[in-house]
């Protein structure tokens, strides 16, 4: 196993150096893998802090380059701490965008949607995988979509 693949997991997904070299000493040395293993291991963080309480938060925006239509979005956390984590706060520039794009009526259709900048993973399981990777509770508390003229 090489030191540079252990930086390359870290740096792709977040994880410790521990998870990371126990997941490529699992996966035999094979990157895609362990790059699995440890965001199948993000997720399973992400549901045990299911009960937790979401004090803080963060309210992105998004405007269109027409400036015809724009969206919010309320993520709640755990602490001021990750609130102020620039990886929340694209997150939820990038739900804003996903919210123009795909006007979705609902919380619950925006986590059932593919996510326009990489169709393999859905809205949910991108929340649980940043979840995981900061380590608090997250939660898409709400978000308003606005356009021109509707």
């Amino acid at each position: 196993m090489k030191t540079t693949d252990i930086k390359k997991l870290r740096e792709e997904s977040g994880a410790g150096v521990m998870d990371c070299q126990k997941a490529l000493t699992e996966a035999k040395g094979d990157y895609q893998k362990a790059l699995a293993l440890v965001k199948k291991r993000g997720l399973a963080k992400a549901e045990k802090k299911a009960n937790r309480e979401t004090k803080e938060g963060y309210v992105a925006s998004y405007v269109h380059a027409t400036g015809k239509i724009a969206a919010l979005v309320e993520i709640l956390c755990e602490t001021d701490f990750v609130a102020r984590n620039e990886e929340l706060r694209q997150l939820g520039k990038d739900l804003a965008m996903q919210v123009v794009a795909m006007n979705p009526a609902s919380i619950d259709e925006l986590l059932a949607q593919e996510f326009i900048k990489d169709s393999s993973v859905t809205i949910e399981n991108l929340v649980k995988e940043k979840s995981g990777k900061l380590g608090e509770k997250l939660v898409l508390h709400q978000f308003k979509r606005l356009e021109v003229g509707v």
